[in-house]
């Protein structure tokens, strides 16, 4: 008998089992609005961008770069610093703070390489495990919003957090922010509480708070010295600007705060399979910023002890040259603006078809994902009898919008609506 018989079978990750149906459905206008892939991917990301075509963008500027890389007699395999390409760091933590930001100049600001964001979160959250003071030393909550990318539960519940709760965000009735539940909550939560907040685009509602909201939580969590910790996976991406979805993190800097940044470039740079993240860390002071990194350092030491190269030498190089630099933000831009469209577009459609319900939500929400406001009856059917497939929470991917499929999605949402209670 194996030592592993009593080992259970592992429930599929929804998004993955999603696109498996898909890829199984034979219909011919089948459409894949969870994940926006491609009937041959095997294991496309949930967030991955796709092109009006379906197919995966590799931006202009990163085979460039890649050709640069190809071409350097310097460069070789060894081990990068158990920290990460140095170069890489430094530039990755200048587009989150800002290049003139002040915190950088006081040198009080340091960065980890990272497996991508995820493995960002998972250092962070391991270091806060460790060495955290937070509530009474050993039970400090972490809060996640309501709903979150359904990692980051996990990543925090992996690192030994044991108390993991929810603080409002999402009002289905209005289709948008929870505003006055997220503030109550924050007064709420015991004081040097964790919380998860998005940067951005939102995952998976698209709904972000605007500046004076920002501004509202902000006062909130500093007087009652709750601890941040942003995941910043689509800065560029959602609206086209670098610095419009940095806001919230360069404000909650400039008050002062001590915090995270989980950084990825899977989206920004579509680089998914080379897992490039970074953590950002911004501590009171300098001596401060030692000491967290080289604990860091030991956590990293034992979990993939060194970081792997070529992913990051595509962002180093990308953002520390000014003209490759123009180059990404415009490649960047040309995603943003295609998710825009999709947007406008979608919800044009819908109001013309006399669809029952506001569709304002769809270009109020930012980035990549949607909440349709579609409850999981609706969901079934559209997935069923309609041969669109999405998450049972309504949550789709813009990127799975097509001029060529628009039409479709739009009359199948209508008769999801107007048919299904």
């Amino acid at each position: 008998m194996s030592e592993f018989g009593d080992v259970p079978q592992a429930p599929p990750v929804a998004v993955f089992k999603l696109s498996a149906d898909f890829r199984d459905d034979s219909h011919p206008q089948k459409v894949n609005l969870g994940v926006g892939g491609t009937e041959g991917d095997l294991a496309c990301s949930p967030s991955a961008y796709r092109t009006d075509d379906s197919q995966p963008w590799v931006l202009p500027v990163v085979k460039k770069v890649e050709r640069l890389i190809v071409d350097d007699a310097t460069l070789n395999h060894e081990y990068l610093p158990i920290l990460g390409l140095p170069d890489f760091r430094s530039a990755a933590s200048k587009v989150a703070l800002g290049e003139d930001s002040p915190a950088i100049k006081e040198g009080r600001v340091g960065g980890v390489q990272a497996l991508g964001g995820t493995g960002a979160l998972r250092i962070g959250a391991e270091f806060l495990r460790r060495w955290y003071k937070g509530v009474n030393n050993t039970a400090t909550p972490v809060y996640v919003s309501t709903p979150t990318w359904e990692n980051h539960n996990a990543v925090f519940a992996d690192a030994g957090f044991k108390d993991i709760r929810p603080y409002r965000y999402w009002d289905a009735t209005k289709r948008g922010l929870d505003l006055s539940g997220l503030l109550e909550d924050l007064e709420k939560a015991p004081g040097g509480s964790i919380f998860v907040l998005h940067a951005c685009a939102h995952n998976p509602t698209g709904t972000d708070p605007n500046q004076d909201e920002w501004k509202q939580m902000a006062e909130i969590m500093k007087r009652r010295n709750l601890f941040v910790f942003f995941d910043s996976a689509y800065q560029g991406f959602a609206s086209g600007s670098l610095e419009k979805d940095a806001w919230a993190i360069r404000f909650f800097v400039s008050q002062g705060f001590e915090l995270f940044v989980a950084q990825s470039f899977s989206k920004n740079f579509g680089l998914y399979n080379e897992r490039v993240g970074n953590l950002t860390v911004v501590a009171r002071d300098g001596d401060n910023l030692g000491r967290i990194l080289s604990q860091m350092e030991k956590i990293v030491r034992t979990t993939w002890s060194n970081p792997p190269s070529q992913g990051a030498r595509i962002v180093s190089k990308t953002l520390n040259c000014p003209q490759l630099f123009a180059e990404w933000q415009a490649n960047v831009k040309t995603m943003a603006d295609r998710v825009l469209l999709m947007r406008d577009q979608l919800k044009s459609k819908l109001q013309a078809l006399g669809t029952p319900g506001t569709w304002e939500h769809i270009t109020q929400q930012i980035g990549m994902f949607s909440f349709t406001g579609l409850n999981p009856n609706q969901v079934a059917f559209m997935i069923k009898e309609k041969h669109v497939y999405l998450m049972a929470s309504g949550r789709i991917n813009m990127c799975g919008l097509t001029s060529k499929n628009l039409d479709y999605v739009a009359q199948s949402i209508h008769d999801a609506v107007t048919q299904v209670q």
